[in-house]
């Protein structure tokens, strides 16, 4: 008896993660794709009707950003910000635009939220909280880039542009990553390249590793 009695707890347990797996192929990449699209659409639309305070920054934009003028920048990032959060909302292009933002986020932190000097982690730390002190204060874009990733790897979900043609041209193709060094070498490559703006040693030592990874993969599988 009460083996029957567990069993039909687990199998309960199982239907229930089963239910929120399904909704969560809905629900949790439209939250995320809402509220992104809002901050980089707001973001936007503040430069589009603001004035340009690139040039006061422009020194600490990252190679090759800093030889970019100033104005070509504002408007890069204004429009940037602007369709892409319109594409975040209506799922389209997700990856696509998702990743350039991530991009944009890298660099903005490099330019205006990371802190100036710092010599151990204390010290890196300190940036880690909202406040005037001028500390750097990265926690915000940190929160950004962590919402964009599930969307660059898992995608917009079901309720979107993407997944709708996706549908219709009957693509798609389920990968176990932990059996495939090609997965891991885009990983490395995806968020390598990014932090070649913030954190340039980690992000060449991830593009190295995605090199190495791919080489590997081929050999394999030769």
């Amino acid at each position: 008896m009460n083996h029957g009695f567990f069993a039909g707890i687990v199998d309960a347990w199982q239907q229930a993660v089963a239910r929120l797996r399904g909704a969560g192929e809905v629900i949790p990449p439209l939250a995320m794709r809402l509220v992104m699209g809002w901050e980089f659409f707001e973001s936007g639309r503040e430069k589009l009707h603001g004035q340009n305070w690139f040039g006061d920054i422009h020194d600490k934009f990252p190679f090759p950003f800093d030889l970019v003028p100033a104005g070509l920048s504002w408007q890069i990032a204004t429009w940037f910000e602007l369709i892409g959060g319109v594409c975040l909302w209506l799922g389209l292009a997700t990856r696509f635009w998702a990743f350039n933002l991530l991009f944009l986020t890298f660099v903005a932190t490099a330019a205006v939220h990371w802190p100036d000097m710092w010599s151990m982690a204390s010290d890196l730390l300190k940036g880690y909280a909202i406040s005037n002190h001028g500390d750097g204060n990265f926690k915000l874009p940190l929160l950004f880039v962590v919402m964009l990733l599930p969307l660059i790897f898992i995608g917009p979900g079901k309720v979107s542009i993407d997944h709708l043609v996706a549908r219709r041209l009957g693509a798609g193709r389920d990968i176990d990553a932990l059996d495939d060094l090609y997965a891991w070498s885009l990983a490395c490559a995806v968020i390598g390249l990014p932090f070649l703006m913030l954190l340039p040693r980690i992000g060449g030592g991830l593009l190295g590793l995605a090199v190495v990874l791919a080489v590997i993969a081929r050999r394999v599988r030769a």
